[in-house]
C-alpha cells in the first residue's frame, strides 16, 4: 500500500482541467468576450483510452453548441494529465499561472485530483472534475469544498450499489481485487465495506482483505487468477480501467477462474470493451449510464455522438457531457454584459438545480457536491452484432 502513503506528498503546486458537455440550451449573452478554460485530461498512460473519450465528448458538446458554453466563445487549454498525480499538478500549474484560466475541467484519475484540489482551491479556480471522487472529507489540506465538484461519481459509490444484489444473487463468499492505489482503495472497499455490512463474506486470503494489484504497470495477472481460483469464491468483484482493464479481462477469461461470474465496475467500460472482445462477454458491471437508457437526452446524445464516433458512448464521455453541461449552465446565469470571473463561476454552479442528462436526472448533492443518481446493473452482450453494456437492472440511487 506503499502509493496510499505517497499520496499526500502530491499536494504541493497547482491545479487542471476542463469546461464540458451538456444536453440543455445555453442561456447566456453573446457580447462578454472569450472565457478560458483548463481542460485537464490522460493523454498518455494507463487511462489514455479513457482521455480520448473525455476529450471527444467535450468537442463533441463544443460542436453542437457553437464553440460556447453559456453563450460565451471559449478559449480551450488543454494538458496532459498522465497516470501520475506529481504530472498532473505541473500541469495544473501551468493552466493557473500561465494560462490564467478562469476554471478547469476534466481529470479522470482520483490521485491527481486529491493532488490538485487544493491548489485550485487556494487560487480560487473551480474545478470540475469529470473522472473519479476520492474521499475529500478527510483531505486536511482543504477548507471545506468550496469551488470543488464532480459531475461523475464517488469511488465508492460504485461498490456499494452493487453490494446488495450480489448478496442476494451469490450464494457463498466473495473475492475483491482491485489495483493500488487511492482510487482502487475506495471503488473496491466500497463494494467489501457495504458486502460485509449486510452479512456477506471475503474469499480473500489474509484475513478476508481485498487483494491489489501493482499500479500502474502490471502485466501478469495470472498468480492472482490462480489464487482466486484456489479459492472457495462463488463471484469476484473487481475494479480496474484503461489498459489493466483489458489485460485482467483477457486473461481472467483464459484463467482457471473463468467459470466463476465476474462483477466490477468501469472494467468492461468504453472503448476498453472493443479491445476486450469476446473475452468480456457475460461480465457484469454497476454504472450510472449506460447507452440503452430510454430517455430524450439520452436518445440526443447517442445519436450526436455516433455521427462521430465509432461505438456507443461510456461513462467516461457521459461525465465529460456533462460538466459542460454544468458550466455552460453556470456560465450563462451570470448576467449579460458582467465579466465571467472564478467566483462567478463557483457561485453559480452552487445554485444550479436539476441537470437533465443522459444518464437521467442528477443534482450535485449539498453534502458532497457529487451527483445524487441513480446506478445500473449492465452485462456484456451481443447488440446489433456488437458487444456492449447492456442495463439489466436498476440499483441503487446514492448521494448526499
Amino acid at each position: 500500500m506503499t502509493q496510499r502513503l505517497r499520496r499526500r506528498a502530491f499536494v504541493t503546486a497547482a491545479v487542471a482541467a476542463l469546461a464540458l458537455t451538456a444536453t440543455g440550451c445555453s442561456s447566456g449573452s453573446e457580447d462578454a468576450g472569450t472565457v478560458k478554460i483548463g481542460w485537464e485530461i490522460p493523454k498518455s498512460g494507463t487511462y489514455e483510452t479513457l482521455g480520448k473519450d473525455l476529450d471527444a465528448a467535450f468537442n463533441l458538446y463544443l460542436d453542437t453548441h457553437g464553440g460556447k458554453l453559456g453563450g460565451r466563445k471559449v478559449e480551450l487549454k488543454t494538458v496532459d494529465e498522465t497516470d501520475k498525480p506529481e504530472k498532473a499538478l505541473d500541469a495544473a500549474n501551468k493552466l493557473i499561472k500561465q494560462d490564467e484560466v478562469v476554471a478547469m475541467a476534466g481529470i479522470q484519475s482520483s490521485g491527481s485530483y486529491e493532488a490538485i484540489a487544493p491548489v485550485a482551491q487556494e487560487n480560487g479556480i473551480p474545478l470540475v472534475g469529470a473522472g473519479g471522487r476520492p474521499q475529500l472529507e478527510k483531505n486536511k489540506d482543504l477548507d471545506g469544498l468550496k469551488g470543488l465538484w464532480h459531475t461523475s461519481w464517488i469511488n465508492a459509490q460504485t461498490g456499494q450499489s452493487i453490494a446488495p444484489y450480489i448478496k442476494k444473487k451469490i450464494d457463498g463468499p466473495v473475492y475483491a481485487i482491485g489495483p493500488d492505489y487511492e482510487g482502487g482503495y475506495a471503488n473496491v472497499e466500497g463494494f467489501t465495506d457495504e458486502f460485509k455490512k449486510i452479512g456477506g463474506k471475503l474469499a480473500n486470503e489474509k484475513d478476508g482483505k481485498p487483494t491489489y494489484t501493482p499500479f500502474p504497470k502490471i502485466d501478469d495477472f495470472g498468480p492472482y487468477l490462480t489464487k482466486i481460483a484456489n479459492s472457495d469464491a462463488k463471484a469476484v468483484y473487481c475494479f480496474y480501467a484503461g489498459a489493466n482493464a483489458i489485460d485482467f479481462v483477457k486473461q481472467y477469461a483464459e484463467s482457471d477462474a473463468a467459470d466463476i461470474p465476474l462483477y466490477g465496475a468501469f472494467y468492461t467500460e468504453g472503448k476498453v470493451l472493443e479491445a476486450q472482445g469476446k473475452s468480456a462477454k457475460g461480465m457484469y458491471s454497476t454504472m450510472n449510464y449506460s447507452p440503452d437508457l430510454d430517455n430524450e437526452a439520452n436518445r440526443e446524445y447517442v445519436a450526436e455522438w455516433t455521427k462521430k464516433e465509432q461505438g456507443q458512448p461510456s461513462v467516461y464521455a457521459t461525465a465529460a457531457w456533462d460538466a459542460a453541461q454544468v458550466l455552460d449552465l453556470a456560465i450563462g446565469s451570470i448576467p449579460k454584459g458582467e465579466e465571467v470571473t472564478s467566483e462567478a463561476i463557483t457561485e453559480a454552479i452552487g445554485k444550479l438545480g436539476k441537470i437533465k442528462s443522459p444518464r437521467g436526472e442528477w443534482h450535485l448533492g449539498e453534502k458532497t457536491h457529487a451527483p445524487i443518481q441513480k446506478w445500473y446493473l449492465r452485462e456484456v452482450k451481443e447488440d446489433g452484432g456488437v458487444l456492449s453494456n447492456v442495463r439489466i437492472e436498476d440499483l441503487e440511487t446514492l448521494g448526499s
